[in-house]
C-alpha cells in the first residue's frame, strides 16, 4: 500500500468563498435553533428547510445545469455540507437525494429518468431513501434476498429491505435486489430499481430507536408492480453500481461532525478556565477532528479527479464514527454532569441523545467489519 492514498489538499478559493454566505444563510434563519435541534442535524427533517435550501441552489449542486443542478464540483458541495453541519442545520429529508440517489441516476440513469427525477431533487422537494440492507444480511449486500423477476408489465418486486432511514417520508427509493439466480460470484446478478413508495403492495414500519425517534423503517415489497424503466444502469451491474454510491456516502465531513454539538456544549461548559485533564482532552479531540477533516478533503481531491477512492472513503468513515463515538465519553469523563433527556442544562440533554445515537454511527453506510475488509483489501492483505 502506499501512503500517498492521503494527500493534503485546500479548498479552491472560488468553492471557499462560498462559506460567507452560506453562514450569513444559516444565522438568519437558525439564530435560535436550540443545541438540542441541533444536535440532531442530518437526522432532523424539514421540508421547508431542504426547499429553501434548493431555491438558493445548494441542494443537487453536483448535478448538470439541465437538471437544475449547478454544475459544481465536489469541494463546493463540500464547504456547503461542512456548513450545515457545523451549524446543525437539519438536513435529513433532502440529505440522501442530494448525496446519493441524485448522482446515481446522473451516472447510471436514462435520459428521461433524468428529466424526471433530478429537477425536483435540486429544488430540494423530492426526497429518497436507500434499500440496501437486510434481515440477516446487514452490511453483507452480497447476501440480499429482495428479489425482482421480468413480467409483462415490467417487473415484479418482493422482499423485505430494514435500516431504511426516512422511507416514510420519502417518495422513491432505489433498492438493490437480486434478478438473476445466486451466481458463484456472490457479488453478481444483482440490479438496482427506483421505487415509487406509494406503489400499492409496499408496507412501511417505522423502528423506534434508543432515542426515541422513528427514523429508521422495515419497508416490505408484496407483489409490487415496476414498470420496465424503473431499471437504473444496466441489469445485474448494481453491485458495481453500489460500490460507486457508497464512495459518496463515506467521505464526507457528515462522518466525523455527528457529534459536533456535544463538542461545543462541552467547550462552553467548561469555560474558559479549564483543568489539566480538560485542557488536554479538548486539545486532543481537536487534533482529531482537524485530521479527518484534512482526510476527508484528501477524499475529495480524488473525487475531482474522476478518480474513485473507495479505500479512502472507507479509512474516513472508520476513524471518523471511532471519533464521534468517543466524545460522549470523553464528556462524560471531564464533567459531572448527567445525561438528561428532560430537565437539566442543554448540555446534559445533549448529551443524553449522543450517547444513545452514538452505538449507530458505526453501523449506517456500513460497519466496521465490512469497512476493515476493504481497508484490508487496499493493503494487499486480502
Amino acid at each position: 500500500m502506499s501512503i500517498t492514498q492521503f494527500t493534503y489538499s485546500t479548498i479552491p478559493v472560488e468553492a471557499e468563498s462560498l462559506r460567507h454566505e452560506v453562514r450569513a444563510f444559516l444565522q438568519d434563519h437558525l439564530g435560535e435553533y436550540p443545541a438540542t435541534s441541533r444536535a440532531q442535524s442530518w437526522m432532523g427533517f424539514d421540508a421547508a428547510f431542504s426547499r429553501q435550501l434548493g431555491a438558493r441552489g445548494w441542494v443537487g449542486m453536483a448535478l448538470p445545469r439541465q437538471y437544475g443542478g449547478a454544475a459544481a464540483g465536489p469541494f463546493a458541495r463540500y464547504v456547503i455540507i461542512e456548513e450545515l453541519l457545523a451549524a446543525g442545520a437539519p438536513v435529513s429529508a433532502h440529505w440522501i437525494a442530494d448525496r446519493q440517489s441524485g448522482p446515481l441516476i446522473n451516472r447510471f440513469g436514462t435520459e428521461a429518468q433524468r428529466e424526471r427525477y433530478l429537477p425536483p431533487i435540486c429544488r430540494g422537494e423530492s426526497y429518497f431513501c436507500i434499500g440496501m440492507s437486510e434481515p440477516n444480511s446487514g452490511s453483507d449486500l452480497a447476501s440480499i434476498k429482495t428479489s425482482a423477476s421480468r413480467n409483462y408489465g415490467g417487473w415484479l418486486l418482493n422482499g423485505q429491505k430494514v435500516w431504511t432511514t426516512n422511507a416514510q417520508h420519502a417518495q422513491f427509493m432505489i433498492a438493490l435486489v437480486r434478478t438473476g439466480e445466486k451466481q458463484a460470484a456472490r457479488h453478481e446478478g444483482m440490479s438496482q430499481f427506483i421505487v415509487d413508495l406509494s406503489l400499492p403492495g409496499i408496507t412501511i414500519r417505522p423502528i423506534r430507536d434508543l432515542a426515541g425517534g422513528e427514523h429508521f423503517n422495515e419497508v416490505f415489497f408484496d407483489n409490487v408492480q415496476l414498470d420496465a424503466d424503473a431499471l437504473v444502469g444496466t441489469e445485474g451491474k448494481g453491485w458495481d453500481q453500489v460500490t460507486a454510491e457508497l464512495a459518496f456516502e463515506r467521505s464526507g465531513p457528515e462522518r466525523f461532525l455527528s457529534c459536533i454539538e456535544l463538542l461545543k456544549t462541552l467547550i462552553s461548559a467548561i469555560g474558559r478556565h479549564p483543568d489539566a485533564l480538560q485542557g488536554r482532552e479538548i486539545g486532543r479531540l481537536s487534533a482529531k477532528l482537524l485530521t479527518l477533516r484534512n482526510m476527508s478533503l484528501s477524499v475529495t481531491a480524488q473525487l475531482a479527479a474522476g478518480e474513485h477512492p473507495a479505500w479512502a472513503a472507507s479509512c474516513v468513515k472508520d476513524l471518523g464514527n471511532l471519533f464521534e463515538q468517543e466524545i460522549p465519553e470523553v464528556a462524560q469523563l471531564l464533567l459531572e454532569a448527567e445525561p438528561r433527556q428532560q430537565g437539566g442544562t442543554e448540555h446534559a440533554q445533549v448529551l443524553a441523545y449522543l450517547t444513545q445515537m452514538a452505538p449507530s454511527f458505526s453501523l449506517r453506510g456500513g460497519t466496521r467489519e465490512i469497512l476493515r475488509g476493504i481497508i484490508a483489501r487496499g493493503m494487499g492483505l486480502r
